[in-house]
């Protein structure tokens, strides 16, 4: 006897099935491996390990040095399969969220969770003409950054997609996801969002253009007691981009990267400050475990991102630990999703005192 095909609905035409749960969950996981992969590519200088897209050298696998003609340029073999590996994990997961973006097709549950399939799928397809894009235009920094912004949203909507799957699978009837309040502090918590997101573009910013080793020092780029960082600083310098045929380890004079390292850690400082203050005010005032959890949660992760912060330079930047301040920024953001999440399911209004 043939097996049964799994399907992706269940007896209640509302409820996501179990495979389809299971799918969006490895998806996830998979995605995790990806944005770590990424960040370990880039941070080991290995973005243009294999010049061409999707292959290298021509090839679909690293080719061995003999197979690869002179006029190509040196086929750094460790940098290559970095780059290769990358990619295979990353084609993975596009096809794992084809499979996602079919599969929803067929739920007949709420439509949040075919709109979010169908974004994701949409966002997948962009965030692959960036990495092909990453390569062809050698390392452009806004393309890099880009790359980087929408590796997380991918993630993100993966999360978003999860924690609307297990909403829907607690919900009996559908009506109640669309009859809720919109709330001040969910209003806030969408600002903080972008907030977070800004900083982590700021951050990606200074990885684009190599400008986390011209500031050693702390607070200062020079140290505790001297302020001649910031008189070299220039806000102005912190945008400019000089067209280059290869962006690879940096094209900006020194003041424009300690200017870009600057304005990061600044930002840094009012983005935690703004984001600690609400999500303290959160977790003293409202009633809800699960608001209060989600807000502890949020309070650690930027605690630990800022102390990532200062061990990067302390340790004078390890890749190590910039992977780590890395994957900390995409959980800090994860968590602010979730806390928001939460906020909108809220059926009444909420007022910080």
């Amino acid at each position: 006897m043939q097996k049964p095909i799994p399907k992706f609905t269940t007896k209640d035409s509302h409820q996501p099935s179990h495979y389809y749960k299971r799918l969006v969950q490895f998806t996830f996981l998979l995605a995790v491996v990806v944005i770590a992969l990424g960040a370990y590519t880039r941070l080991s200088h290995a973005g243009l390990g294999c010049p061409d897209w999707p292959g290298c050298y021509g090839f679909l696998t690293v080719p061995h040095i003999d197979q690869v003609p002179p006029e190509l340029g040196l086929l750094e073999t460790g940098k290559a399969w970095k780059e290769m590996i990358h990619r295979y994990f990353a084609g993975s997961l596009g096809l794992l969220i084809l499979i996602i973006f079919i599969s929803s097709l067929a739920l007949k549950t709420y439509h949040s969770t075919r709109a979010l399939s169908t974004l994701l799928l949409l966002l997948v397809v962009f965030q692959a003409t960036l990495g092909m894009l990453t390569v062809t235009m050698s390392l452009q920094p806004l393309i890099v950054v880009g790359h980087l912004l929408g590796g997380f949203l991918v993630l993100n909507l993966i999360w978003l997609l999860l924690l609307n799957i297990n909403n829907d699978s607690k919900n009996t009837n559908p009506a109640t996801s669309h009859n809720q309040t919109v709330n001040r502090p969910f209003i806030i918590s969408l600002f903080i969002i972008v907030l977070v997101l800004s900083q982590i573009a700021l951050g990606g910013w200074l990885s684009a253009n190599y400008a986390a080793s011209f500031c050693n020092g702390l607070p200062f780029c020079d140290g505790f007691s001297s302020s001649n960082s910031w008189e070299q600083f220039s806000f102005k310098s912190i945008w400019q981009l000089p067209a280059s045929s290869n962006y690879e380890f940096g094209v900006l004079p020194t003041q424009a990267r300690l200017s870009i390292h600057l304005f990061h850690r600044f930002w840094a400082i009012i983005t935690s400050l703004i984001v600690l203050t609400f999500v303290i005010r959160l977790y003293v005032s409202h009633a809800e475990l699960h608001i209060k959890n989600a807000a502890l949660m949020v309070i650690f992760l930027i605690t630990s991102q800022v102390l990532l912060g200062i061990m990067m330079v302390f340790w004078h930047f390890p890749i190590s630990m910039a992977l780590a301040h890395n994957l900390c920024a995409a959980l800090l953001l994860m968590s602010l999703i979730r806390l928001s999440y939460g906020l909108s399911k809220i059926q009444k209004n909420y007022h910080t005192q």
